[in-house]
């Protein structure tokens, strides 16, 4: 609430977010509006798709469910908003064509809860610890990526690709505000 919402470049504040619901010109949060590029970069369908928005934070599972039953491209998908208490998930996202993941859970969808050719977006990002890594650990998503890959369309990876989306994003709102700003 601090924040000028012209400054907003998260697209946070309750008034940019209320404005993106409302479907007016405003700031998108950054990670949601990655996940639109790469719906977009990559000319992928959604208009009459089943979306599957699993987790339902406010910084990417609820903006994702809005933004992709929005009256444009990518969206005029019907949206089911799902959580880790969600009974029949894997019921629910083998029905979907377009699986987005953020639920903080890594592995979390596999292969039997995905039907043949949806496309997958993995949001999720954990660190897990790991005696073949330097660091000490390896950042895993919440897509079970080896098992759930061939049966993909088209899948993101954990990590490279929609946290670099985000931080992308970001840097395009900053853009954004200083362009409104000058008027």
């Amino acid at each position: 609430m601090a924040i000028d919402p012209d400054k907003d470049v998260d697209g946070f504040h309750p008034s940019n977010f209320g404005k993106m619901a409302l479907e007016m010109d405003t700031f998108i949060p950054a990670t949601p509006f990655g996940i639109i590029e790469i719906l977009k970069r990559y000319q992928i369908e959604t208009k009459g798709k089943h979306v599957v928005v699993i987790g339902r934070s406010h910084i990417v599972g609820k903006p994702m469910s809005i933004l992709m039953s929005r009256k444009a491209y990518p969206g005029n998908a019907t949206v089911t908003l799902a959580h880790s208490h969600t009974k029949n998930l894997a019921a629910i996202s083998k029905q979907a064509d377009i699986i987005i993941i953020a639920l903080g859970i890594p592995n979390f969808l596999k292969a039997d809860m995905v039907k043949e050719g949806a496309v997958i977006i993995d949001v999720g990002i954990t660190r897990v610890p790991s005696e073949d890594s330097p660091k000490g650990y390896k950042i895993l998503g919440d897509v079970d990526f080896d098992q759930v890959a061939p049966k993909s369309s088209y899948i993101t990876p954990v990590p490279g690709g929609v946290g670099p989306m985000t931080i992308a994003m970001l840097l395009k709102n900053t853009l954004l505000a200083r362009q409104r700003s000058l008027g």
